[in-house]
């Protein structure tokens, strides 16, 4: 007996220090080479194989990320909706099924590899509570299903950035984590669905030279953190950028400088152009939570082709926002664009 309960004692002892070893190796698998694609757009370049897109993220995962596309799709959710689900299944599984030392009844069950988190278990890392039971939520179509139906009771998740419709899905102790996912999900969602980025599809180079140096410049600070209060001429303060910060750092390139607030640049580059068809890259385009100057609240830079680079909110990292005319809160909220170069700024 004492023999047994000593192999049955290593056996578990086993098994938790597997599990630690798939957890520090889930966490730390953000890092890697740059992801393929268009920024902030569903696609992926011509030919791609999914299962080469994203580091640490081979043909099993894959194919539970071609579950969660698919359980979108048959759903009726929107691309974006795919791709808060797919940068949260990379961040709480590395898209693995994973079971749980916690939950035996979930290591009798098809899984890849054994968490210890509470009783975690799946793609999402669902619990028990207000979850479902083991089988419902080891199932990776079913898990996704659950996903999916709470993200559609977040009122406007529609128009809310990947990390924040994620987190009050998830309820996660890491709130920021999901956003450094959210380019390699956009990017593996259209290998999935077969969406091929295009010349279209991507930023439309600005006519100046000049103002392509400070584009350019501005679109190195991708992945920048949003810090309020964040960036300076010389690049991110206190660990990131704020929305107006981004416009002082990318303008510096050509020696422009630009108040580091909002209504203060709408009042500094007068006349506005409130026209979207005129609006050229590199414009800064604003946003308003009245229609009036007064609740201006948000700046960012315009890209051509409907696209704007922005550092969003707390929570969320400096990139781009694909469509802000087809975004229903962008499209509200736009109260006019301003131009730095214009000659008659103040």
């Amino acid at each position: 007996m004492r023999a047994a309960a000593a192999s049955g004692a290593i056996a578990l002892g086993l098994v938790l220090f597997l599990g630690f070893l798939l957890i520090v190796a889930v966490a730390g698998s953000g890092a890697g080479r740059p992801t393929p694609g268009l920024p902030g757009v569903v696609c992926a370049p011509p030919g791609a194989d999914p299962a080469q897109l994203v580091e640490g993220i081979g043909p099993e995962q894959v194919s539970n990320a071609g579950l969660i596309v698919a359980t979108g799709v048959e759903m009726g959710v929107p691309q974006h909706g795919w791709v808060v689900a797919l940068a949260t299944a990379m961040q709480e599984s590395n898209l693995q099924n994973l079971a749980n030392s916690n939950v035996p009844e979930s290591l009798e069950l098809p899984n890849q590899g054994v968490g210890s988190d509470h009783d975690s278990v799946g793609l999402f890392q669902q619990r028990e509570a207000g979850w479902g039971d083991v089988a419902t939520r080891m199932d990776p179509r079913q898990s996704a299903r659950l996903f999916y139906d709470a993200l559609l009771q977040v009122p406007g998740w529609e128009s809310l950035p990947v990390t924040r419709a994620a987190q009050l899905v998830q309820v996660s102790a890491f709130p920021d984590a999901y956003a450094k996912w959210e380019q390699s999900a956009a990017t593996l969602a259209g290998a999935l669905e077969g969406v091929e980025c295009g010349p279209q599809t991507g930023p439309t180079p600005a006519a100046d030279p000049q103002i392509q140096r400070v584009v350019d410049r501005a679109m190195s600070q991708q992945g920048q953190p949003y810090v309020w209060g964040g960036g300076d001429a010389n690049g991110p303060t206190g660990g990131g950028f704020d929305c107006s910060g981004l416009m002082v750092y990318a303008f510096a390139e050509i020696g422009i400088g630009v108040p580091h607030q909002t209504q203060a640049i709408w009042n500094s580059f007068q006349p506005a152009i409130t026209d979207q068809a005129a609006i050229q890259p590199g414009d800064m385009v604003l946003f308003s939570s009245n229609g009036q100057p007064g609740g201006i609240h948000h700046v960012g830079l315009y890209l051509g082709n409907g696209q704007m680079l922005h550092a969003p909110e707390t929570g969320d990292v400096v990139k781009v926002e694909p469509d802000i005319w087809s975004n229903t809160y962008y499209s509200q909220e736009f109260i006019g664009a301003v131009r730095a170069t214009n000659p008659t700024a103040a």
